[in-house]
């Protein structure tokens, strides 16, 4: 993992979005990560959603590196994967 972008475990589901939110520290500023339900089954199989998102953190949050290195964060601070 890329130490100026950090992780906390501090996942949670939001029903409206139909996505698992979780926050990234890119060089000390806060961002919002949402990873949707549709993204982790097609990705991954069925499943419930955190389930999914718990037994593929690595592979998911390496998918988020990703997009924050060709800056593909939202106006709003959020970075989507689905």
């Amino acid at each position: 993992m890329n130490q100026s972008i950090h992780f906390p475990e501090r996942e949670s589901w939001d029903e409206e979005q139909r996505a698992v939110i979780f926050p990234v520290l890119v060089r000390g500023a806060q961002f919002t990560c949402a990873v949707t339900a549709a993204h982790l089954c097609v990705q991954f199989g069925e499943g419930e959603a955190m389930a999914l998102f718990n037994a593929h953190r690595w592979d998911l949050e390496e998918g988020i590196e990703r997009l924050i290195r060709r800056d593909e964060i939202d106006d709003q601070g959020w970075i989507w994967l689905c």
